[in-house]
């Protein structure tokens, strides 16, 4: 670790193996490997690095769920390939529908499991939570006084 610029191996080899990951970690126990993350560039690098890993499967994955659905609707309202399985395959167009269909829904399948399993697997819901709530609380600093009187506490 000290040779990649890390300040502290010990608390650098345990961040590390969590993936950089404190989240589940007793607030009492975090302060020691918040306070390195704040004081080593190095792991808060690796820190940003896995977060935006994690949020990228994220991305990735409902962008897969959404075009395996825009998919599967294509193809039950338009049939466009009706023209190609007939003519050109020689398929029945019950058949091929049925094929692209159940192709569709598998897709649909796969994409909703690696979607579930990229959540369970990663921080990213708690990190992007976390971008939300600072967000909230920078627009809610810029609110005039009249409409901050108007929130709950």
């Amino acid at each position: 670790m000290a040779r990649n610029g890390c300040t502290d191996r010990v608390v650098g080899a345990i961040l590390a193996s969590w993936r950089y990951d404190i989240s589940g970690i007793h607030p009492e126990m975090r302060r020691d490997y918040e306070q390195h993350l704040k004081e080593c560039s190095y792991c808060s690098g690796r820190l940003r690095f896995h977060r935006s890993l994690d949020v990228t499967l994220v991305v990735l994955t409902s962008l897969s769920v959404f075009f395996s659905l825009f998919a599967l609707a294509v193809i039950r309202h338009i049939r466009p390939l009706e023209h190609v399985a007939f003519s050109m395959l020689g398929l029945d167009i019950s058949d091929m529908y049925h094929m692209l269909v159940s192709a569709a829904i598998a897709g649909v399948c796969f994409s909703v499991i690696a979607f579930a399993l990229v959540l369970m697997a990663t921080p990213a819901p708690t990190y992007l939570g976390g971008i939300a709530a600072e967000q909230a609380r920078v627009l809610e600093k810029r609110l005039p006084d009249s409409i901050k009187s108007l929130l709950p506490r």
